[in-house]
């Protein structure tokens, strides 16, 4: 590992970059063991204190973990799609409320990632997918469910369809995606949507992947999508109606 640091920058930032880029390069195999932070402040020559805020960057990017005891230290974790997933629908969900990300953006981003696992969706959509689809439109279908609930479960059931093709790359690509951006227009449509007419299209979908018929997926898909952007209009338009 390169250990000069730039004395114009952070060192614990320094640090943790260094040790990011040894662990991508292999340097540093999965589940092997880190040196000592004793080791590591005498290699890069800073104190123990900005070592450890080092690792605590490692640790909130989920590179690292501790143990403790004999035979603890830290160790290079072994990373899962799972996990991978989580990091990426915070970033997205802190991109959007950062940067203040305009409805029609989110919906035109959100259905385009979204239309491109439909091909693969159509062909592998195996029984578990199916069933995770149905299960969620005989959810929305409660009486009584509430707002929060139907939110929820229109979330699930797009990660279901995007699960459906797949592809663990294509899933984790599109974690923040679905799980971002479809609470940010669920935030703004909810109050002018029709249940009815959301659990329609959803079993147009589902019906069109079961029968494994992309051209209906993506009619379904494009209806979905414009039925939002109308949404969205309607309620920009009560605003406005409510200022005047």
């Amino acid at each position: 590992m390169k250990t000069d640091l730039d004395s114009a920058r952070d060192y614990s930032q320094q640090i943790a970059q260094t040790i990011r880029d040894a662990i991508i390069a292999g340097d540093l195999p999965v589940d092997g063991r880190l040196p000592s932070e004793g080791d590591l402040a005498a290699r890069f020559g800073v104190s123990r204190p900005t070592v450890r805020e080092a690792l605590k960057r490692l640790a909130a990017q989920n590179l690292i973990r501790t143990q403790r005891g004999a035979t603890g230290g830290a160790f290079v974790n072994r990373l899962n799609f799972e996990q991978a997933q989580e990091h990426m629908v915070t970033m997205a969900t802190l991109l959007l409320s950062m940067n203040r990300v305009d409805f029609e953006t989110a919906v035109e981003a959100r259905f385009s990632l979204e239309r491109t696992c439909l091909p693969l969706a159509c062909t592998r959509r195996g029984p578990e997918h199916l069933a995770r689809l149905r299960s969620e439109i005989a959810r929305q279908a409660i009486d009584g469910l509430t707002d929060e609930g139907f939110c929820a479960s229109d979330v699930a059931f797009h990660r279901a369809l995007v699960d459906a093709a797949d592809n663990p790359v294509l899933s984790w690509h599109l974690a923040g995606a679905v799980e971002a951006m479809q609470p940010l227009m669920n935030m703004i449509t909810y109050t002018a949507r029709s249940r009815a007419q959301i659990i329609a299209l959803h079993s147009a979908l589902a019906c069109a992947l079961e029968d494994r018929d992309l051209a209906a997926a993506n009619a379904a898909m494009d209806e979905l999508n414009a039925y939002t952007l109308e949404l969205g209009s309607e309620i920009r338009t009560r605003r406005d109606r409510n200022r005047s």
